[in-house]
């Protein structure tokens, strides 16, 4: 940087020596400010630099096998069991069985065995049982007899009882037909 001064005689150097020092200032104030923003430093000062992080890439290394990913809570999937509701259904005529039936001459009695089994894993059930003993010929809608029971069959057991109903026909009972019927197996939760 070229400074040029003018003197004007004695008043001139004066002047001129107040002009030139004012512009040295100056000038050393525009360079300092100039050399910091341009980051460049005056010498003596003492300047860090941060060291370089590596990411993951830059710590690569093709000779070693290339690490497998472990699956994270949300790569994993595994369904909700469903929740299922049982149903309810008050005919319970499905959850019974029956098997022998049968007619003592000698006892004068109709039997038979009934088994129920409740199908629920939750629920207890009473079941109001109700047994005919069917005439065949004439198939007219009556019966011989009528068994009614009340049992209580907890969640997935099975109740096996016998029904019974005995007649008072004497001994003169000649040949007659029947079949065994449930004709109602009511059931309630408990």
């Amino acid at each position: 940087m070229k400074l040029r001064m003018r003197t004007r005689g004695t008043q001139g150097i004066a002047s001129g020596r107040r002009t030139g020092t004012r512009m040295f200032a100056a000038a050393g104030m525009a360079l300092a400010t100039v050399t910091t923003v341009g980051g460049c430093a005056l010498p003596g000062a003492d300047i860090k630099v941060p060291a370089p992080t590596l990411s993951p890439l830059d710590s690569y290394n093709p000779n070693d096998p290339t690490p497998s990913e472990t699956p994270t809570d949300e790569d994993t999937y595994s369904p909700e069991p469903e929740n299922t509701e049982e149903t309810f259904d008050p005919d319970g005529r499905d959850d019974v069985t029956g098997r022998n039936c049968d007619f003592s001459r000698s006892l004068g009695q109709f039997t038979y065995t009934v088994s129920i089994t409740n199908p629920s894993s939750e629920n207890t059930y009473s079941y109001d049982m109700v047994v005919n003993w069917m005439k065949e010929k004439p198939a007219d809608g009556k019966a011989w007899g009528v068994h009614q029971r009340s049992i209580t069959v907890g969640p997935g057991d099975t109740e096996t009882y016998t029904a019974k109903y005995s007649v008072n026909w004497g001994n003169n009972y000649g040949p007659f037909s029947y079949s065994c019927q449930i004709t109602r197996a009511e059931k309630t939760k408990l």
